[in-house]
């Protein structure tokens, strides 16, 4: 992002010191909501978990239009329960975690799940491709979720960014299979949608949308929904990804 195009730079300077930026932003692109990806990860990114802090202070600008994530690093954590407690006390309303690293030893993980599931926080699993050094791709592949579906059942789990870009079938079969996992198109380019995910009509009351914006590639808000709108989609697909499957995981009051 920094080596990217200085205006854009500019633009990410003023939103990450104050969020009054980001709902301009928001309001030129007729943006409501926004989920604030956040997440300790110290060892590929630099993140603290000062990063939970940081995503609840700033949302606290204007609640209902911003929308604090977090997450509870398996690896660093030693109370793994009391940190999602804790997450929750700051107002997180997803945690985003590592996909089924507890079927190999890392107990925290399942410890995590399992208060998210008992708790009803949702959790965002990344999937697909990353371009941070250090982060290994071949975790991405969305059938790791098959696991957590099956061993959490009652645990609301989005999938972000529907395996992009190498494994859209996997990533459709798992959104098939458990009916409490939900697709997240961010990063998808909005006009490649259907080709990705052809038959995305059948399960659109499970599809969340999202631009991975201000990431790379993603310039303008308004113009990812622009494209998105002119999909060959009814328009009752369109406003339950748009808006009202995101109402129905994170209702506006709290």
């Amino acid at each position: 992002m920094w080596r990217g195009d200085e205006a854009h730079r500019d633009v990410l300077l003023q939103v990450m010191d104050d969020p009054k930026a980001l709902l301009e932003v928001m309001d030129r692109a007729g943006v409501w909501r926004v989920g604030l990806v956040n997440y300790p990860s110290p060892d590929v990114m630099g993140f603290t978990d000062a990063t939970n802090t940081f995503a609840a202070t700033y949302a606290r600008a204007n609640p209902e239009r911003l929308l604090p994530y977090g997450g509870v690093h398996a690896r660093f954590t030693r109370d793994p329960a009391g940190d999602v407690d804790r997450l929750l006390d700051l107002g997180i309303r997803l945690v985003k975690i590592p996909a089924n690293a507890y079927t190999d030893g890392l107990t925290a993980l399942g410890e995590i799940y399992r208060r998210c599931e008992a708790r009803g926080l949702p959790v965002m699993i990344h999937t697909g491709t990353s371009i941070f050094p250090g982060a290994r791709s071949k975790y991405g592949n969305p059938m790791e979720l098959d696991d957590v579906a099956i061993d959490f059942p009652e645990l609301e789990i989005v999938m972000a960014h529907g395996g992009r870009p190498l494994y859209m079938e996997e990533a459709f079969f798992v959104l098939r299979r458990h009916r409490r996992v939900r697709l997240d198109v961010s990063g998808i380019p909005p006009t490649r949608l259907l080709q990705y995910f052809p038959r995305l009509a059948e399960l659109a009351d499970r599809v969340l949308w999202g631009t991975d914006w201000p990431s790379p590639g993603v310039t303008d808000l308004g113009r990812n929904i622009a494209q998105f709108l002119s999909l060959p989609l009814s328009d009752s697909h369109k406003k339950a990804i748009l808006e009202t499957n995101a109402l129905a995981l994170f209702p506006a009051a709290r």
